[in-house]
């Protein structure tokens, strides 16, 4: 061959060669170059839709540079690539993203696989278009702010082993083309508005080992296709509204370790083929409407370290049992505390029945235990030990009986105790004290009896004490009122007496004080006026008497407040008119009268309210008006009116006491002159004939049977007068000749009763010195009435010592001349032994009168 045969096959080769380069497709490296270059800038357009992507200090990275091509995206904040270079992996979880997805071009990312933008701030909708990531493997949007309902394209990523919507605003039901996903493993649907069923197509997931579709708005029954989920591990269905009974189908699922069903509206009873659960840790069905008894068949489960139901038997690990609020019935098992761990027992609020279980007794782990609300029976002195780790137990509303066991007080960590509503008897036993980190004790609503004890002033952890509704009885004692803590105290319905000591307003931090429906006395104690924290106050049903203090107003968190069927008298006071939290008011069937405070809680009370008083008057309807209008409208009355009355009356004044003076000693003199003419009417100021008659008439002529007392210048009578008025009438005895010294007597009588005018003096009814003499009237009069009359006696000795003029010193006083009235109110009678003492000189008596006590003083006086 020549050389230029040689030079022209070189050219045609490298011709072709050149050829077939054009013909070639790019090289692997070119095509990677292209897709990347696009993936960038779908990232940076997707980013430049971001609210706050000025802000986003993570994504400073995110920046496309012509000199790094090669670089971009695969080194960005987030992202990482495959081998070809092509986005395979978008992580920004917890980026604090906020914006939407719908300028996110997923058409741009043919080689995505896990696709995790959790734990931002996207809000809107899922576009459809999410299903064109045909190789997305994970996708995981949960705890972000999406709506709308889930798009059916999701049912297209066939590759998709997890799928995470958790946490969102999603509606809507659950796609039935989630049914296709057959790799699906976790499928977590939790805390969203989802409603509907449950979609039957979710039992093709085989492959399916977590389901967390809880707190939603599921409806409808749990479909027993869930069975067909032989690798599911964990189910989550709580708190949604599906109904009807527990499919027995779950007891297909061998491999399962958590089943939450707690928080629906599940009823029929629990199926025997839930104790196929071997592999069970986790078992919730509480709050549902099961019924029936508990089946043996869970004490198959031993692996089970919490159950939301009940268990039976043999759980070695069983530290939590919660099976409250259902409509369960039947016993217990007696070997519930079989593994000596149980902490934690709340069966509360069912329909069980018969004995606590022997093994609680001594179950000495127990921490927390609730079984209130069932209808336990069995003697709870005997049925409960001591729980060295106890803290909080539960008992109330059974029907327990028996009395309070000694050994709550060896329960040294126990801080509430609360046992009402049983038929518990007998006394509080004193070492229940011993028990000091007691916060909260009720014992309301048993059959105690006894005294409060004085020990308890050493509880000083108390902050709830529940005594009502027993048979307690006795006083408060002093050592009550140690208890500084107090914010709750309830002693009502019992039969405590006494008076409510003052020491109770020590209590600074009670908010609700009730001592209703007792035998409490003598006045309310101002030093309540303490207690500022306080909202309720009940001392209604007792016998408190005396007026409302005032300082009742300084209780500024005073909301309600309750008096009523008291004994209190006197006005409401006036500050109660600050009292502007007050709302509810009862001060009904006491003795209060005058005007109520113009206050809300005083204009806004029912009638029932106010009722059975003395008199009570206000703008309330069915009550009395007022006739002195308020203060405010009062004043300018007063103010006019003042000076034109006052120069009225000074100027009168003197003219009127002048013609009483003059009158009074003309009508001494009369009476003197024509004493034995008008002697036993000269007070009566009456016709003496016709008088005379109707005395005569009503004491049948002074039969005995109508005298009422006696004495050395005469007897009185009691006549009941035709007018309907009961008046005493006093006979002296016959006066014979030369006997002055009587009618003088006498007319001193006469005189005094004329000069004195007072409550206490001559009103008659009965005579004191006959009740006392007959035992079982004598018992009738008690010790207040008795310190009544003395106290109406004191008062008419000092009226005539002090306020007459001139002033009478009666020297008689004893108990046949004391009357009473239909009120037992006293009177001072029988004027014939007074003296009129001069104010301007001394006087001095002899004894006179009935002799009894003599002070031994007066022996050197002449008798």
């Amino acid at each position: 061959m020549t050389s230029l045969e040689f030079h022209k096959l070189c050219l045609l080769a490298y011709c072709l060669v050149l050829f077939v380069q054009l013909l070639s497709p790019p090289s692997c490296s070119a095509f990677a170059f292209a897709t990347s270059t696009t993936e960038a800038e779908a990232l940076l357009k997707w980013k430049a839709t971001f609210q706050n992507h000025t802000r986003l200090q993570n994504l400073t990275s995110w920046a496309y540079l012509p000199a790094h091509a090669k670089a971009a995206p695969c080194f960005w904040t987030g992202i990482s690539c495959n081998v070809v270079g092509s986005v395979s992996v978008i992580n920004l979880t917890n980026f604090g993203i906020q914006g939407t997805l719908h300028e996110f071009s997923f058409l741009s990312f043919p080689n995505l696989q896990y696709l995790n933008l959790s734990n931002n701030n996207l809000f809107d909708v899922i576009p459809a278009k999410i299903s064109s990531l045909s190789k997305l493997i994970s996708l995981d949007l949960s705890n972000n702010s999406l709506s709308g309902s889930i798009p059916t394209s999701l049912g297209q990523l066939t590759n998709l082993s997890t799928l995470y919507l958790g946490s969102n605003n999603l509606s809507g039901t659950i796609p039935k083309e989630i049914g296709n996903l057959k790799s699906l493993v976790d499928l977590e649907l939790y805390e969203n508005q989802l409603s509907g069923s449950i979609p039957t197509s979710l039992g093709q997931l085989t492959n399916l080992s977590t389901l967390y579709l809880f707190r939603n708005n599921l409806s409808g029954t749990i479909p027993k296709e869930i069975g067909n989920l032989k690798s599911l591990v964990d189910l989550e269905l709580s708190y949604n509204q599906l109904i009807s009974s527990i499919p027995i189908a779950l007891g297909q699922l061998t491999n399962l370790s958590t089943l939450y069903l707690n928080s629906n509206n599940l009823s029929g009873t629990i199926p025997k083929e839930i104790g196929n659960l071997k592999s069970l840790v986790d078992l919730e069905l509480n709050e549902n409407q099961l019924s029936g008894s508990i089946p043996t068949s869970l004490g198959q489960l031993t692996n089970l370290s919490t159950l939301y139901l009940f268990q039976i038997g043999n759980l070695k690990s069983l530290m939590t049992l919660l099976l409250y609020e259902n409509q369960l019935s039947g016993s217990m098992p007696q070997n519930i505390c079989y593994s000596g761990q149980l902490q934690n027992l709340s069966v509360r609020n069912n329909h069980l029945t018969g004995p606590i279980p022997k093994s609680l007794k001594t179950c000495k782990s127990l921490v927390r235990v609730r079984l209130e609300g069932n209808q336990f029976t069995g003697n709870i002195s005997k049925d409960f030990g001591v729980y060295p780790n106890l803290d909080f137990i539960d008992i109330s509303h059974n029907k327990f009986y028996g009395e309070i066991s000694q050994k709550w007080g060896q329960c040294a960590k126990l801080e509430t105790l609360l046992i009402a509503g049983n038929n518990l008897t007998g006394s509080i036993p004193p070492e229940i004290v011993n028990a000091d980190k007691i916060h909260k004790l009720d014992l309301s609503s048993n059959h105690l009896v006894g005294a409060i004890l004085k020990e308890f002033g050493r509880m000083t952890s108390l902050q709830k004490l529940m005594l009502n509704e027993n048979q307690l009885s006795g006083c408060i004692p002093s050592e009550f009122g140690s208890l500084v803590d107090l914010e709750y105290l309830d002693l009502s319905s019992n039969k405590f007496n006494g008076s409510i000591a003052s020491t109770f307003g020590n209590f600074l931090k009670l908010y609700h004080l009730n001592l209703s429906n007792n035998q409490f006395s003598q006045g309310i104690p101002f030093q309540l006026e303490k207690l500022v924290q306080l909202n309720d106050l009940d001392l209604s049903h007792n016998s408190l008497e005396g007026s409302i203090p005032a300082e009742i107003s300084n209780m500024e968190s005073l909301q309600t407040l309750n008096l009523s069927h008291n004994n209190l008298s006197g006005f409401i006071p006036s500050s109660f008119e600050g009292m502007h939290g007050l709302s509810y008011v009862d001060v009904s069937y006491n003795e209060l009268e005058g005007p109520l405070p113009n206050n809300r809680a005083f204009r806004q009370a029912p009638l029932e309210a106010l009722q059975g008083n003395k008199g009570l008057c206000g703008n309330v309807e069915g009550l009395q008006s007022c006739t002195i209008g308020p203060r405010k409208e009062r004043k300018w009355v007063f103010g006019i009116t003042f000076s034109l009355v006052a120069a009225i009356l000074l100027i009168s004044a003197f003219f009127t006491i002048k013609f009483v003076v003059q009158r009074k000693k003309k009508s001494v003199e009369k009476a003197e002159k024509n004493l034995h003419e008008e002697i036993s009417f000269s007070v009566l100021n009456f016709d003496g004939k016709s008088m005379y008659e109707e005395i005569i008439r009503a004491t049948e002529n002074f039969d005995s049977t109508y005298r009422i007392a006696s004495g050395a210048q005469g007897s009185v009578y009691k006549a009941n007068l035709s007018s309907d008025n009961i008046v005493a009438v006093k006979k002296i005895h016959q006066l014979w000749d030369g006997e002055k010294n009587l009618e003088t007597a006498f007319l001193n009588e006469i005189r005094a009763l004329t000069e004195i005018r007072h409550r206490n003096i001559v009103k008659l009814y009965g005579s004191l010195a006959t009740i006392l003499s007959k035992d079982e009237e004598a018992k009738e009069v008690g010790w207040r009435k008795r310190v009544n009359i003395v106290d109406g006696v004191a008062h008419a000795l000092a009226y005539m010592h002090h306020d007459c003029l001139p002033p009478i010193v009666h020297r008689d006083i004893s108990t046949k001349n004391i009357l009473l009235d239909s009120k037992y109110e006293a009177s001072v009678s029988d004027f014939g032994t007074a003296k009129f003492l001069n104010p301007g000189s001394t006087t001095w008596t002899a004894v006179a009168g009935t002799y009894g006590y003599v002070a031994p003083g007066n022996m050197f006086s002449s008798f």
